[in-house]
């Protein structure tokens, strides 16, 4: 068991500063890293509505003393009710994105926080689970500013979601689209977080919570119900890993695309690229995802259905194999399906070398946009990924898991030091994940340096029809001419536009030196001291 002094150093890194700051105050009060993370998750499901929330899915990576990460999937599996036969007899061949029928999965976030929390307590943590989402309760009963990213999603995507049962009732303020620096307040939401501090997350799932919920998720018309928050468990599982460039790297098994972002930094390692300035960079790293991206599509889903063993892609053979495929100098004709999302990822570490990379989400922004009136929590559309033709991982059937793109990140070096990052930003969280560490790790720079340098995205993210390869602006205008000539589909992006996700990163160098990033594209903030 580890000790715990009075006041534990560390760093916290979110999207939004007001989380950051809940997780600074526990680590000040002797809190652990796992703590930290908690008032982070819980006070993000209140202040960043458009990108998570507690009726979301999450995932954990903790990794005590050094040693390898223990997974914490909290993803929950397609409701009982949610049959193909379910959603013919409705006329249709395909689920919808939104509205109730997408609310077809259970909300596994909370069963996460539990196991999490139980985790905490194994290695000495004290913090009861009232005090740790206490500034959740108190921006939810008293308001919080809504930002830049909150008004504009709101207005973007308020035509698809104006349907979903309690959604204008909750995001809108007097019938009207918030504006940034209006206070917004969610009053039932605060009752229900108060009630889950009081009992415990996993009232969430069986008990008096639990039976609120899926009666107002039967009067919304979703097909998820109690049985299905019963039969729901967290589970604690073994990171996908592999090694690059002196570090371990270490990412989230199936369901998630964990193995596209491993995949994509061993196959780029082995490119042997000279520096992160050029064309064979860029050039580099985005032949690479493409590859990752193909293996990814083809076997990737529920595990208990896969037919082939993520490891396998993983060795150095066929790592070996897949880097012989890329041509140095024309782009691999694109695109292929791809899966958009919204997410927020977090990271923290303590002095006691206990680390943290945390992703939770609704998927699209603002999830399903099925807000259940007693409890005051937006339901995620997670299940819109299901197909409900085939036999595949994908197809969908009662109890399974759904593809995820969250996936988070982290990585243990040779010379000791240990870091968190990621991202949210569904196609992009593995390409955002392999610039943060590949311009740190590989090519030296500070690791701010390395979160705020122009970025680029292969395919779509929220909900973004398009599947070009999206460069930022900042870049040479002559690298974004060389990148065309070669044969990608290049479309220009604004600087700092949240399309590139929302990445961070916290590092504890050995001597317990602390650094952290966040992204200038977010609302967020590192902290430490």
């Amino acid at each position: 068991m580890l000790n715990t002094p009075r006041s534990r150093r560390g760093m916290v890194t979110s999207p939004h500063h007001l989380a950051s700051g809940a997780g600074l105050r526990v680590l000040r009060e002797g809190g652990n890293a796992i703590e930290a993370m908690l008032a982070m998750a819980a006070t993000l499901a209140v202040v960043y509505p458009h990108m998570n929330s507690i009726g979301g899915d999450s995932f954990w990576l903790v990794s005590v003393d050094g040693k390898k990460p223990v997974a914490i999937d909290a993803c929950g599996g397609a409701a009982q009710a949610a049959t193909r036969d379910f959603y013919r007899s409705k006329g249709l061949t395909e689920i919808p994105q939104r509205g109730p029928l997408a609310a077809n999965t259970v909300a596994g976030t909370l069963s996460g926080w539990a196991e999490a929390y139980a985790m905490s307590r194994e290695i000495g943590g004290k913090l009861p689970l009232s005090r740790l989402i206490e500034d959740a309760v108190w921006f939810a009963e008293n308001g919080f500013a809504v930002t830049k990213s909150q008004e504009e999603l709101t207005a973007s995507k308020f035509a698809e979601l104006k349907e979903s049962p309690g959604f204008i009732e909750t995001f809108l303020i007097d019938g009207k689209l918030p504006q940034e620096g209006q206070l917004l307040k969610f009053q039932a939401l605060a009752q229900t977080l108060k009630l889950i501090g009081e009992r415990g997350p996993l009232d969430f799932y069986n008990g008096k919570l639990a039976e609120q919920i899926t009666a107002d998720l039967a009067r919304c018309g979703s097909p998820v119900a109690i049985a299905d928050l019963k039969a729901h468990k967290a589970q604690r599982r073994e990171p996908l890993t592999v090694k690059v460039d002196g570090a371990d790297l270490y990412n989230f098994p199936p369901p998630t695309q964990g193995l596209a972002s491993l995949m994509i930094l061993a196959i780029f390692e082995r490119l042997k690229v000279g520096d992160a300035g050029g064309f064979e960079y860029l050039h580099g790293i985005v032949e690479s995802t493409k590859q990752a991206f193909l293996v990814r599509d083809a076997i990737v889903g529920d595990p208990a259905h896969m037919t082939e063993r993520c490891e396998d892609y993983l060795s150095a053979a066929k790592l070996d194999e897949l880097a012989a495929r890329i041509d140095r100098k024309r782009a691999l004709p694109w695109p292929v399906p791809t899966n958009p999302g919204d997410t927020v990822w977090s990271g923290a570490i303590d002095s006691n070398g206990v680390t943290v990379s945390f992703i939770q989400s609704v998927y699209f922004e603002f999830g399903s946009g099925c807000v259940l009136p007693d409890s005051g929590l937006v339901w995620q559309n997670r299940g819109a990924s299901f197909v409900l033709e085939g036999n595949g991982p994908r197809a969908i059937l009662p109890g399974r898991k759904p593809f995820h793109t969250l996936n988070p990140a982290m990585a243990m070096f040779d010379d000791g030091r240990r870091m968190t990052y990621g991202t949210m930003g569904g196609e992009g969280q593995p390409q955002t994940q392999s610039a943060i560490f590949s311009r740190y790790a590989m090519y030296g720079m500070g690791l701010q340096e390395a979160v705020t340098a122009p970025r680029w995205l292969l395919g779509k993210t929220w909900g973004d029809a398009s599947v070009t390869l999206k460069l930022e602006s900042r870049f040479d205008p002559a690298l974004i001419e060389k990148m065309r000539a070669a044969g990608h589909d290049v479309e220009v992006l604004e600087p700092f536009t949240s399309t590139m996700g929302h990445g961070g990163a916290v590092v504890m160098h050995p001597g317990s030196m602390f650094e952290g990033a966040t992204d200038p594209r977010s609302d967020g903030a590192a902290m430490g001291f």
